[in-house]
């Protein structure tokens, strides 16, 4: 198996398209961190706004923890975006170049194929949450310094003590890296129908709008669905800045996450057995 990953990682480290992700990552956690910098006291004002007149946080706030705080909570809205160009052209990109058929004939099982496939997807997605969190991490604590974690929230600020922080951040990114994980199986999923890597692409986001549509609308209709849509829970690594932190319900989100993984890869691999392929 670990034979197949590496092949699979070959060929996602020679398609150009690969470094896109990591390219705009880098420019969008540079630009806000040069933002922050420069013109950090504005966004304070406008966030302290409501409550300026009783406390006086500005000169505190501003720290390596919470320049990342507000790179996380922007990039990893677009990052769904990066994940579908690696992972939606895992199986397409085959089908493309014509060489699906050649590959699905090796003495090696489809299920063992496509898992190896999915791996690769996987440690792709790894290694660009890791680069993400050194370049927003680490290069936030080396420009902005250590302090307390002060949080604003809509009805309260939370202030999280300096020692009380890393250990929240490496359990955030683990939560997002199943998140992130969930729209690769997506993707990936999407990408054993098609022929060209952009229908799975165009096909991932469009599932993510519609599903982060419902979430955020009051519907009746479609509240009882609302629990069990994955984009009602891929956000909730923030809960890991709250006190008292709610394991449980972070547990429970976890587990819907992992449901889904689970569940798509399954039907992928279901769908790819069963198909004649004929490219």
């Amino acid at each position: 198996m670990w034979t197949l990953v590496r092949l699979e990682l070959f060929k996602i480290a020679r398609k150009p398209r690969t470094y896109i992700a990591f390219g705009a990552v880098a420019a969008i956690v540079w630009l806000l961190q040069l933002a922050m910098y420069s013109d950090g006291a504005t966004y304070l004002g406008f966030a302290l706004q409501a409550v300026e007149s009783t406390f006086s946080l500005s000169g505190r706030i501003i720290n390596g923890w919470f320049v990342c705080f507000v790179i996380l909570q922007t990039l990893l809205v677009h990052v769904p975006l990066l994940i579908a160009l690696v992972a939606g052209d895992s199986i397409a990109g085959e089908a493309n170049m014509g060489t699906l058929r050649l590959v699905f004939s090796r003495p090696v099982s489809r299920t063992q194929l496509l898992l190896g496939k999915f791996l690769a997807a996987m440690v792709y997605t790894m290694l660009l949450l890791v680069f993400m969190a050194l370049l927003a991490l680490g290069g936030s604590l080396l420009f902005f310094g250590r302090g307390d974690l002060i949080i604003l929230q809509s009805e309260q600020i939370v202030i999280l003590d300096n020692a009380d922080v890393l250990w929240r951040y490496a359990a955030a990114f683990g939560f997002a890296a199943l998140a992130m994980t969930t729209v690769a199986s997506l993707a990936f999923f999407f990408s054993a129908f098609a022929e060209n890597a952009v229908g799975p692409i165009i096909a991932t986001m469009s599932v993510i709008i519609v599903c982060t549509i419902l979430t955020t609308m009051d519907i009746p209709l479609f509240n009882a669905l609302k629990p069990y849509l994955f984009t009602n829970h891929m956000l909730n690594w923030k809960g890991f800045f709250e006190r008292p932190v709610d394991g449980p319900e972070i547990a429970k989100s976890a587990g819907i996450l992992l449901l889904h993984v689970v569940l798509l890869l399954g039907a992928t691999v279901w769908v790819t057995r069963k198909k004649d392929i004929l490219s």
